[in-house]
This record gives C-alpha cells, sequence and structure tokens, in this order.
C-alpha cells in the first residue's frame, strides 16, 4: 500500500509540475529546462533495477539490459516537448542500433494511446507502460529521479545512470552522451 501510495504521489507531481502548460505573455510551454547532468564512472550510484509491461504487454526489465547501454525516455502522448523531441529519439536509436537500446516509459497514458502514438511517429522501440503503477519511476527516485516529462537517462552497461537531461533532449546532446557511454571500457 505504501509503495502504491508513494508511486501516486511521483505520478501526479511529474502530471502537475513538468509537462503542463504555463501562462506567460506568449504562452509557451514550460518543462524541464533542458538541463543535463553527467556523473563521473567512480560517481555513479550503484544499478538501478527496474522492470515492467510494454505497451503490447512484454514485460522487460533492466535484467533483459544487462551489458547494454540503455536510453530510458520518460513521456507521454499529449506532452509538447515529447512530441517535439520524439522524431530525434527515433532517429537516435536507428543511427545506435546494436549499440544502444532506447526504451520508453511512458508516464500517463493507457498502451492503447501509447502504441496509436507510436504508431504515428513511428517509434521503433518499446515503451513501459508506467501509468498504473510507477514502479520504474519508483526504481529511479532518490537515484536520480526523474522529475521533469519527458526525462532521459543514459545508463552505462553495468545499469548505472550514467546522465539525465531533465526536459527536452536536444539530439547532438544526447548523441554526444550516448557515444560518451558506448566508447566506456567494457567491465571485467
Amino acid at each position: 500500500m505504501k509503495k502504491l501510495l508513494a508511486a501516486a504521489i511521483i505520478l501526479s507531481s511529474l502530471s502537475l509540475g513538468a509537462c503542463t502548460e504555463t501562462p506567460s505573455v506568449n504562452n509557451t510551454y514550460q518543462s524541464g529546462d533542458g538541463t543535463v547532468t553527467e556523473f563521473k564512472i567512480a560517481a555513479r550510484s550503484t544499478a538501478v533495477q527496474w522492470a515492467g509491461v510494454d505497451s503490447d504487454g512484454i514485460p522487460l526489465s533492466s535484467a533483459n539490459l544487462t551489458g547494454a547501454v540503455t536510453v530510458l525516455n520518460f513521456w507521454y502522448a499529449s506532452c509538447p516537448p515529447c512530441r517535439v523531441e520524439t522524431p530525434d529519439l527515433v532517429s537516435l536509436a536507428k543511427e545506435f542500433d546494436g549499440q544502444a537500446q532506447f526504451v520508453g516509459v511512458n508516464v500517463r497514458d493507457s498502451a492503447e494511446t501509447a502504441n496509436a502514438f507510436k504508431r504515428n511517429f513511428k517509434v521503433n522501440y518499446p515503451t513501459l507502460i508506467d501509468a498504473n503503477t510507477g514502479d520504474v519511476v519508483l526504481a529511479f527516485t532518490g537515484v536520480v529521479t526523474p522529475s521533469a516529462v519527458p526525462t532521459t537517462l543514459v545508463i552505462d552497461r553495468q545499469g548505472r545512470v550514467a546522465a539525465r537531461i531533465l526536459g527536452l533532449a536536444e539530439k547532438a546532446t544526447l548523441r554526444a552522451l550516448i557515444k560518451s557511454v558506448i566508447a566506456e571500457a567494457l567491465p571485467d
């Protein structure tokens, strides 16, 4: 019960505080500011264990991706910057095919809505549906909390967070982060 309550609080704060339209002079979108945080290898926390079910009903977890560089993108369909960055994420997933695994984490939508979005944007990687449980968001809470939507995490081969982008992920920046983690020496 405590886990479910914590998930509800985190998800509601993500929904209310991150991907909302804030009135302003020109009514522009306000979200995470694109802040990039990189973690040196020695400063990375322990591996984060996460698990969920994708929009096609297939279980997926960090255990499935052991040894792979992983890019986790927290999003939902009506989030304006999520819609802006998706074509770049799809392009980068193709560019790094075989070198990095992209995984979406939908924090608000049903599987049907997520799949419609994926078809519309030709998303070529799995999306976990985390709206009901918040399990994936909770796994990262206290490590590098995804406190804005979108948030993109680059995870090293050991399952440790190597970088985080709060807000819209610029393609060139994300590419550089992924390349940097791919270039790291393989563990013994």
